[in-house]
Order: C-alpha cells, then structure tokens, then sequence
C-alpha cells in the first residue's frame, strides 16, 4: 500500500490502455476532434466564400450566420463525446467494482482511485486528440480542393489556422472530465463489494438517487425555459438561436441524468412489440431489471437521432420560409448555396451519430464482458448459444428502436425550436414584415435514412457482443 492511502500506481505498464472500452474511447475522442477541425474548417470556407460571392455581395449577415453554426456545432461535437466518454467510463467503473472494493479493503481511498480513472481518462482523450487534429487537417485538405473543383469556388481560405488547437484542447479537456464524471460510482463502493463481481445498480438503487433526479429536473425545467426565451428573443435578433442553443444543451443533459427514469417506460412498451417468447422476456426484463446500464446504451443514440433529423428539420423549415418568400420557389442559385451548405453540414452532423454507434458498441461489448456469470447461468439452465445470441440482439433491438422513436421526436421539436429562433426577426415577402412564424417541415427522406442507418447500426453493434456471450464455457462463466 502507498503512502497516504492512494491507490498503488498501474500506469507504468500501460496494462490499462488494453482494457476493454479504452481503444474505443481514443477513436471517440480522434473522431469528436476531426469532426471539430472539420466544423471550422468547412464553416470557415463557406463564410469565406459567401462573402466573396457576387449574388450574395458580401452580406455579413450570411457571414455571422455561419460563424455561429460553426461555434454552436464545435460545442455539439464536444457535447456528444463528453457524454458517451462519460457513459463509457461509468461502464468501465462498474465493471472495476470488484477490484475497486479491494485496494478499499487494504486502505486506498475512494477519492486517489477517482483521481487515477480521470487521469486515464485524460491520457487516452489527448492520444485520440492529436490524432484527430492530424487527421481533420488532412481530411479537410482533401475535401476543400474538391469543393474548389466540383463548384469553381475561387475564395481565399488558409488551411492550417492556431484555432484549429481548439478542438483537441476542448476534447482532451473533455474526456478528462467524462471520466471524472463517469468515474462517480468509485466513492459508492464498499470494501464488502470485494466479494461480490460487478454489477449494475438494480432499478431500486437507481430510483433512491434523489440527487441526480432533483439535477436532472432542475435541469430540463431550465433549459425548457430558455428553449422558450429563445424563441421569443428571435422575434427580434437572430442571436435568439444563441439563447435557445444553450437552452437545448441545458435540456438534453437533464434528459441524459433522467434518463433512468425516462426509458425504463418506453423500453417496455417497445418490449410489448416482440411478444412472450422466453428470449423476448428475458431482453426485456435486462433493460428493465438495471436501468443505468441500458439507459447508457440508449442516450448516446438519441443524442445521434436527435442531432442529425434536428438539423435536417431546421434546414428544411429554413427552406420552407425561402420558398414561400419567393412566391412558390427561391431563386435557383440561392437553393444552389443552400443544398451546398445542407449537404456539408449533414455529412459533418453525421459523424455525431457515428460516435453514437461507436458508444453504443462500446458499452454493448463491455456489457457481454461484465455478465459473462450471467449468461453461464442462463447456459446452464437450458438456453442454446442461438437462444443466447437472440437475447442480446433483441436488447439491442429494444435500445435502438425506442432511442430512434424518441430522438426523432425530439429532433422535430428543437429543429423547430432552432429555425424559428434564428429566421424568427428576418422579414420576409411578400409582407416584408417580422415577426416570421416559421412552420415545422420534417424531410422524410433524411428521416428514412436515419432509420434505415439504425438498423444498420443495431445489426453491425451486436456482432461483437454475441460473439463474446456465445464464446465461453458455461461452467468457465460460472466461474468468473
């Protein structure tokens, strides 16, 4: 034992780094710094090119517009790794229970242990950041000679800029404090838990944590509030979006700490769906019996949904009010610079919902690994490896399908949220007048992508995992 009760030092090996959800962490975090280096790179070039374009003369208002779709979606990026970081290391803490409650047992303190987590964390969040700095710098070389060739675009932008730091700095700081958050469980574990292996709280546990439900309340009551200031503020500037955009992160977390509460619910009315057969009873009994383990696995594709058909709506209500304002169709260059701007902002907006994906595997296959005596007892008690293999896909089923369900609905609603906040104070024809009250468009091609790229995501994210609970020996399992 060290000194002062800390826990003794694994670093110097790196053993860590192999941990399972460790690699995974450092791809989030490369892609969440790419995709910011992507952000200010992509958006950079189109205020560049707006205002050295002879049909929109230099306006500075399409300018600010997209310097603040460049800064709103750099946050958006960090957000979403923030979170799925912090998913992942609560996944990983819940699996270190054992180990956690023996360094407890022989004098280590709860909060040295904390402190090692959310030093690894930084650790693998700096690794995937300068990883991701280099690769967003290369990607974006790459995409802007193309946009200067497919569309003659002849505007002056520099490519490495000191501002494209900023993204990597924010996700290592990020991860950082993801794991120190994911890692909160830690001051939880006993010393007696060293007899017992991981689990995840039950649905009892969880309802006693008062704290994190008065947080999670408090939280969407706020940012509900500013989502509504917000669209008030945009009847007289754009910079209502600011309000609202704040007022949409304050929401969401507070739907992120609640969600142990909210999806227990929805997952069982989407369990209704796939019968009494004793597979689908057991899939769904899973996602009900520990809450924080499945409620994990579903935030992070909600946060994917919500993000990807939120824009895709605010885009398409913003093209709706062009369209009307023109008397029936915009100005065919106009709707050229729009699909342009729309189709890179979908493609960059895209890659939330891939580290979504990339979350929703991570946690599936730390899972398999965490309940291998679980699934040993359900072999021992008469299921196949085919029955066992339905199982988890059948989770994953139910996780994915209530997630979609639930962040389309919530993309339509901030989608809306955000153009009215934004178009809201511009006067449009044929009245030349604001208020503007934009009306909620919802682009059903986008919206059949999204689904059809979830069950795409539910059948790719269970492939690892049913290999893992299929591979090991009953009796080995039992023995873990």
């Amino acid at each position: 034992m060290t000194a002062a009760g800390r826990m003794p030092r694994t670093v110097g090996s790196w053993h860590w780094l192999r941990e399972r959800g460790m690699g995974a962490t450092v791809l989030v975090a490369a892609i969440s710094s790419a995709f910011g280096v992507l952000l200010l790179s992509a958006t950079g070039f189109m205020g560049a090119w707006v205002k050295s374009d002879p049909y929109i003369g230099g306006g500075e208002t399409v300018a600010i517009v997209v310097g603040i779709l460049s800064v709103l979606l750099v946050g958006v990026a960090v957000y979403v790794a923030a979170i799925v970081t912090a998913n992942t290391f609560a996944t990983i803490v819940a699996g270190r229970t054992r180990r956690i409650a023996l360094l407890r047992l022989i004098g280590a303190s709860a909060r040295s242990q904390r402190v090692e987590i959310a030093r690894q964390g930084l650790i693998v969040g700096a690794m995937g950041a300068v990883a991701g700095l280099a690769l967003g710098v290369a990607l974006t070389a790459v995409l802007l000679s193309g946009a200067r060739i497919a569309f003659d675009i002849t505007a002056d932008y520099a490519l490495v800029q000191p501002v494209l730091v900023l993204p990597a700095v924010m996700v290592a700081l990020t991860t950082w404090i993801g794991a120190w958050a994911g890692s909160r469980r830690v001051l939880t574990v006993t010393p007696l838990q060293a007899l017992a292996g991981a689990t995840a709280r039950t649905h009892d546990e969880v309802s006693r944590a008062r704290g994190r439900r008065v947080a999670a309340i408090a939280l969407s009551a706020g940012g509900a509030g500013l989502l509504a200031l917000g669209v008030a503020a945009g009847l007289v500037s754009p910079l209502g979006v600011v309000i609202a955009f704040v007022g949409g992160i304050l929401s969401f977390t507070g739907l992120s700490l609640g969600a142990v509460q909210i999806m227990p619910p929805l997952l069982r009315l989407t369990g209704r769906v796939f019968g009494r057969s004793a597979t689908a009873r057991l899939a769904a009994e899973n996602a009900l019996r520990y809450p924080e383990r499945s409620s994990r696995m579903a935030i992070g594709v909600v946060m994917g949904v919500t993000l990807v058909s939120m824009f895709a709506v605010a885009n398409e209500s913003v093209k709706g009010v062009m369209t009307a304002s023109a008397g029936g169709a915009p100005p065919a260059e106009m709707s050229q610079i729009m699909d342009t701007f729309a189709g890179i902002m979908m493609g960059l907006v895209a890659v939330s919902a891939v580290i979504a994906g990339i979350g929703l595997v991570n946690l599936l296959s730390i899972g398999i690994v965490q309940r291998q005596r679980e699934l040993g007892l359900l072999r021992t008690l008469g299921l196949t490896s085919p029955q066992i293999r339905q199982v988890v896909l059948l989770e994953a089923v139910h996780v994915t399908i209530t997630s979609l369900v639930f962040g389309l609905v919530l993309g339509v609603a901030y989608g809306w949220v955000a153009a009215q906040s934004l178009l809201g104070s511009v006067a449009v024809p044929p009245a030349w007048s604001s208020p503007t009250l934009v009306a909620p468009a919802i682009p059903w091609m986008p919206v059949l992508v999204i689904v059809i790229a979830t069950a795409v995501l539910t059948v790719a994210a269970t492939v690892t995992p049913t290999r893992l609970a299929t591979r090991v020996a009953p009796i080995a399992a039992l023995a873990a």
